[in-house]
């Protein structure tokens, strides 16, 4: 048994933030790491009756470790469903079946646009990105949008250089206009630093909560647009001694959590 303190790591912190936006019976997709760490902790603790499906197909998977790819075969075991892109991307998300969608981005601006595709101009890119994958659909059609992101003026924008996965577009009436569904769309961006959450008149990512250990100054300084400040602006609560015996002796017992604290997210 894990002896569970006070203590633990940024991304534990950022998983359980996640894990507090799904709500007992969503339907979430899930993707590998934060996702999937996130969609358990809910699943564990306040959340039994939630379902997560990947990419890949599979439904109400029940992993004894993290999954390394969406077709990772550890979430094949006692699955009650093993389907096909078609059957996820179609049948549920198309369908309006899918509560929440988790995604991450190199680049991600204020009103939710996520750019997996180039940095730089489109033509005489910097780089060039992975791209989509499963993002667009899951961005246009998953009625609630949790964003992971690192909290520097590096993958946060004020505008992308590229609108891979579209969220608010330039602002309010921007998803009608282009024939996007209007209850849809981003919640969230779970940070590092921060929770920022966005408001429903300007749909621009306002300042929710700062993490323990980050002050609201430096969030607004390593933030790339004039980010407004919530009137009860709070510090983030930390992980409760349930929350990290979820993850600790359940869900990761082998703490490939620690991975992402060699990426950045400390």
């Amino acid at each position: 048994m894990t002896e569970i303190t006070s203590e633990y790591i940024k991304p534990e912190l950022m998983a359980c933030c996640g894990a507090r936006e799904i709500k007992d019976g969503d339907i979430v997709i899930v993707g590998t790491g934060f996702p999937a760490v996130s969609a358990n902790i809910a699943k564990y603790t306040h959340a039994p009756n939630a379902k997560m499906m990947q990419e890949s197909g599979v439904y109400d998977a029940n992993p004894r470790r993290p999954a390394l790819s969406v077709g990772d075969p550890c979430l094949n075991p006692g699955a009650a469903f093993i389907g096909s892109l078609v059957d996820v991307m179609g049948m549920f998300l198309q369908g309006g079946w899918v509560d929440v969608g988790f995604l991450s981005g190199s680049q991600v601006d204020k009103f939710g646009n996520i750019n997996t595709t180039v940095i730089g101009d489109y033509i005489n890119p910097k780089s060039r990105l992975p791209g989509s994958g499963g993002a667009n659909p899951i961005g246009l059609l998953a009625k609630k949008v949790l964003i992971i992101a690192l909290h520097d003026k590096r993958r946060l924008s004020d505008k992308v250089d590229f609108i891979t996965t579209p969220g608010y577009i330039d602002g309010p009436g921007s998803r009608a206009k282009w024939g996007l569904p209007e209850d849809c769309g981003p919640e969230v961006i779970i940070t590092n630093k921060a929770v920022m959450r966005f408001d429903k008149h300007t749909k621009e990512a306002y300042l929710e909560s700062y993490h323990p250990g980050n002050t609201i100054e430096e969030i607004v300084e390593n933030t790339p647009w004039d980010l407004k400040i919530a009137d009860d602006v709070h510090e983030t609560p930390p992980p409760t001694d349930e929350e990290l015996r979820v993850i600790r002796e359940i869900i990761d017992p082998m703490r490939m959590i620690n991975i992402y604290l060699d990426r950045g997210y400390i």
